[in-house]
């Protein structure tokens, strides 16, 4: 999973509801200051596992470049509560609540007025699990974004040992308590320890708090959907919108190469962010940010 180096927003940030006609979702905020150029808006999708605070290191700079950002925990995610039945998380049924969550972000709340200019598709970002359901809702909705970036998102199916660990985790939260499941994973993985002298903080009660609060059914349903995705790369290439693939220079999850491939596929820009591995957003947030400006500036 992805670890965030704060669960505090930055001062930009503010955490909020937003209503869709498909129901609320809990979202972090960041507007640019009074006087930055407003060039759009970024609605950001977490990974399996993960929630909206995954991309709270990209806030910041992000803003700084006029970029309003909004990056929501999906149904079932963290504070966006969710149902117990499998059948809600169908990856259509998450699709459909992007582009509810879009349709929201167009109406221009009083947080982050329109300003002439700013184009009136928001971007669309999707990390891992996010990029796939991304995907899902641009295949239905072509013309609901600006533009799309896969980020450690790959064309098809994680790799075998990854379904054997969403199978395992399957297994597991069928007959245990989130708890539970949470003090065998620590067992069997202990986080990284953490570096007071560096700065960096002790998360472990944070994490584990998220834990506790996502939907095992959630899990359940798109752990499932990790391990059988079918290749869509030639239905998405055919969509006419500006396309980045981008991860880190290592991934267990999708092997470099494949996105690498995928990224030809598509014809879409790729970057590659050394030293990060399948986070690059908690990995190298500046060097993330930088390329995603880039990109979108370019569009």
């Amino acid at each position: 999973m992805s670890r965030p180096p704060t669960f505090v927003p930055p001062p930009c940030a503010t955490a909020r509801t937003l209503r869709t006609a498909r129901g609320d979702f809990a979202v972090l905020d960041a507007v640019p200051a009074e006087g930055v150029r407003r060039r759009g808006t970024v609605l950001m999708l977490p990974g399996f596992t993960g929630s909206k605070e995954d991309f709270i290191a990209l806030l910041e700079p992000l803003a700084r470049a006029g970029y309003r950002v909004v990056s929501v925990d999906g149904r079932g995610q963290y504070e966006t509560a969710g149902p117990d039945d499998e059948s809600a998380y169908a990856q259509e049924e998450l699709a459909r609540d992007v582009l509810a969550q879009a349709e929201a972000l167009a109406q221009a709340p009083a947080e982050a007025p329109a300003e002439a200019g700013t184009p009136p598709r928001p971007h669309l970002l999707g990390h891992s699990l996010g990029g796939l359901i991304a995907r899902a809702a641009l295949l239905i909705a072509p013309r609901a974004f600006a533009t799309l970036t896969l980020m450690s998102s790959g064309p098809a199916a994680i790799v075998p040992t990854q379904q054997a660990r969403a199978k395992m985790l399957a297994d597991a939260l069928a007959v245990l308590s989130m708890d539970e499941v949470w003090q065998a994973m620590q067992a069997m993985e202990p986080p990284p320890p953490q570096d007071a002298e560096a700065g960096v903080a002790d998360d472990s009660e944070a994490l584990r708090a998220r834990w506790l609060r996502h939907s095992a059914a959630q899990l359940i349903a798109t752990g499932r959907q990790l391990s059988t995705e079918p290749d869509r790369v030639a239905e998405l290439a055919a969509l006419p919108l500006p396309k980045h693939v981008i991860s880190g220079e290592r991934d267990d999850t999708w092997p470099v190469p494949q996105m690498d491939d995928m990224a030809l596929r598509l014809d879409a820009h790729r970057t590659v962010i050394p030293g990060a591995e399948h986070s690059p957003n908690t990995d190298r947030p500046e060097e993330t940010a930088a390329a995603l400006i880039d990109f979108w500036n370019r569009c």
